[in-house]
């Protein structure tokens, strides 16, 4: 009797579907990364909205390598737009995977930001070469994102941020 009550339960336990349960609504919006110096560093940043109301930015280069950890900033504008401050620092990208993961709730400046803001925003992304030192002023990538991740006519310019 104690065989047959072991196997019963074996095969209700087996004919379970695993529930995976996700902290992502499916929602995501992604813009290229393009080269902004004389490195051959490009990307994407893919933004994906969470169900807590978060954001996690995933920046994935293609071009890099070594040990650095390439900083990564979120500025306010057009990235031709010269001496733009930081809107948020985002975690550096490792060189040798070329990726960066960020959640992202609030700004520098302590707004609260989701998904849907982070869409409507006129932004972009900066990838540097260095955290401090002459590289730090080196762009390694940018791109526009939200309001901005269909304009092309930025594309031709990339201007100098602020490190501030």
């Amino acid at each position: 009797m104690k065989a047959q009550w072991l196997i019963a339960v074996a095969v209700l336990a087996g004919c379970q579907k695993a529930e995976v349960v996700s902290e992502f609504t499916g929602n995501q919006a992604s813009y290229g990364l393009v080269p902004a110096s004389q490195y051959a560093v490009s990307g994407t940043v893919t933004f994906k909205e969470r169900k807590d109301g978060a954001t996690t930015v995933l920046v994935q280069l293609k071009g890099t390598d070594g040990t650095a950890q390439l900083p990564v900033h979120l500025h306010m504008g057009d990235m031709a737009t010269n001496g733009a401050a930081i809107a948020a620092i985002l975690d550096p990208a490792n060189a040798k995977t070329g990726t960066s993961e960020t959640i992202i709730a609030q700004l520098a400046d302590q707004t609260k930001v989701s998904y849907r803001d982070l869409l409507k925003l006129s932004a972009y992304i900066n990838v540097h070469a260095s955290v401090s030192g002459p590289e730090s002023a080196v762009i390694l990538a940018a791109g526009n994102i939200g309001v901005n991740g269909t304009n092309p006519s930025s594309s031709a310019r990339i201007g100098i941020c602020s490190n501030k």
